[in-house]
């Protein structure tokens, strides 16, 4: 099996290293990441000047650029074949909730699955990257139980997210869907030391909600979340009466 494995943390942390160790037990393994952190970059591209990529020693292709800029590349140039899989992480923090629409870790497995090859974006719920280092037996066995199955299913990816307990305390896996979440005072308003206004948004205080089998309930009791996330955003519910609006122009 050929395995591409990415992240947007960066080709230096720690989640990607794990990845990239667990993954190495099922096939060939191909890692090319940001050379930088790329955290809530999305599936944004570099448009506007050109990428450069280089080897590190261990091998590693390391971009200039997006997570999802690193997928392209590895598909269309820098892989000797195409990987028949992407697993993209582990990231440093959770992607629940809407938090997928903003992640990189997400994107990359995302324009994975655009291009035709089935991806998985591999998260953790724990506030210390260092705890990352002891999961890489059960990420292991994950990426086992998924790709071991051969019938990984078309168009979708699968957002995976660990709770942040030890591995042994793992209460087991759940199928959920996607939680909700609302971020609180995440925007700060300060002047910088030369007396400029500058507004910095990111932190503050997230409220989730969501039935029983969202994501964000599975890890909060322990478990292993997997959701499956599709490419199609079409709300066909609404199609037929929307088309009874009266949108004449």
């Amino acid at each position: 099996m050929n395995i591409l494995c990415t992240n947007d943390d960066g080709y230096l942390a720690m989640g990607i290293g794990v990845l990239s160790r667990a993954a190495s037990g099922l096939g060939t393994v191909t890692t090319v990441a940001p050379d930088r952190e790329q955290s809530a970059t999305s599936s944004s591209l570099t448009l506007h000047h050109p990428l450069r990529a280089r080897r590190a020693r261990d091998g590693t292709w390391i971009v200039d650029g997006t997570p999802t800029d690193c997928v392209i590349l590895a598909v269309g140039e820098l892989m000797a074949g195409r990987p028949d899989v992407c697993v993209s992480g582990v990231n440093h923090g959770s992607n629940m909730g809407e938090d997928v629409l903003y992640s990189g870790t997400v994107a990359a497995a995302m324009e994975a699955t655009v291009l035709g090859i089935p991806a998985i974006a591999i998260s953790y719920c724990g506030v210390f990257p260092e705890e990352i280092e002891g999961l890489e037996e059960l990420v292991g066995g994950l990426l086992q139980g998924v790709l071991g199955r051969g019938d990984f299913p078309a168009d979708t990816l699968l957002n995976i997210n660990l709770p942040a307990v030890p591995p042994d305390e793992v209460k087991g896996v759940r199928v959920t869907s996607l939680g909700r979440r609302r971020y609180a005072d995440s925007i700060t308003r300060a002047n910088d030391p030369m007396g400029r206004e500058y507004f910095w948004i990111g932190g503050g205080v997230a409220t989730w909600r969501g039935p029983a089998d969202s994501d964000f309930q599975a890890v909060e009791d322990g478990y292993i979340s997997v959701t499956p996330l599709h490419l199609d955003l079409t709300n066909y519910g609404l199609i037929e009466d929307i088309q009874a609006w009266d949108l004449t122009l």
